[in-house]
């Protein structure tokens, strides 16, 4: 197994069709080299034992499992490379994890180390959280449709709470209308000649978006919303862990019925 990533830079593919998603034809790259300053404690979030587990073994196993995935990248901190093969890889029983990636400075330097890695590139790529551990094939199934047509497909939540631009005044500007907003997830899933150009195009000019859709987004791609689900959580705080052993034990419907109508529900 690799712990490296390649040296070179991917080159965007040529053509401007947009081919159907096929079975094993999906990448994903999963980042966890988050410092994990909100969670607190010695141990980063990533390796925090779930139910007897790491978090990101968790993320890692489910995704191993899909039929529609070729091959898993987990991008972690250059420190943590032999934990993670430790803790999350070796033992699991993983086929899928062929290759362990350091992480950068920033999550999108983590991301595009990823892509640098893919063997060979091409296809449809993911990016999923490495401390979402709930991740289910049937979002991963809904995302490959949503490409269709598109230049990208993100998982996501509609906003359930009133919201508010709020300027460094702490006044407020203005009220947004909560029907035209959405909470994004991951797996974001995108064509590897799309994302590896608004990567390029990024970097080109030395801007950093707040996740990968919004490089697509701004290099002019359609980005396409589906419909999530309120149980694929982010393990960011300590109380983030406690509503994970809470899923894990009762399983995803409990969280669905206490937030509302979702999506993706297993």
């Amino acid at each position: 197994m690799s712990t490296q990533a390649d040296a070179g830079r991917p080159a965007a593919a040529k053509g401007a069709g947009r081919p159907k998603p096929a079975p094993m034809s999906v990448t994903v790259l999963v980042p966890a080299a988050g410092s994990g300053s909100r969670m607190g404690g010695r141990v980063k979030k990533q390796f925090l034992l779930l139910n007897g587990m790491p978090v990101l073994a968790h993320t890692l196993r489910r995704l191993d499992d899909m039929p529609e995935v070729r091959e898993v990248i987990p991008v972690v901190p250059e420190a943590e490379l032999e934990e993670c093969l430790e803790m999350c890889v070796d033992g699991q029983g993983l086929k899928k994890v062929r290759r362990v990636v350091p992480g950068g400075r920033e999550r999108q330097d983590s991301v595009r180390n990823g892509l640098l890695a893919m063997e060979p590139p091409g296809g449809w790529v993911m990016v999923h959280d490495g401390v979402r551990p709930f991740v289910t094939r049937e979002m991963v199934s809904a995302l490959i449709l949503a490409l269709d047509g598109c230049d990208g497909a993100v998982l996501a939540v509609p906003a359930k709470d009133t919201l508010k631009e709020v300027g460094p005044d702490r006044l407020v500007r203005r009220t947004l209308d909560r029907r035209l907003l959405w909470h994004v997830q991951t797996p974001q899933a995108f064509p590897y000649r799309v994302i590896a150009e608004a990567f390029r195009k990024a970097y080109a000019e030395g801007f950093y978006g707040t996740d990968e859709a919004s490089l697509v987004e701004r290099y002019g791609g359609s980005v396409r919303v589906v419909a999530g689900s309120y149980a694929n959580i982010k393990i960011t705080t300590p109380e983030d862990m406690i509503l994970a052993e809470a899923i894990l034990a009762g399983g995803a419907g409990v969280v669905e019925m206490a937030a509302g109508k979702a999506g993706c529900e297993k």
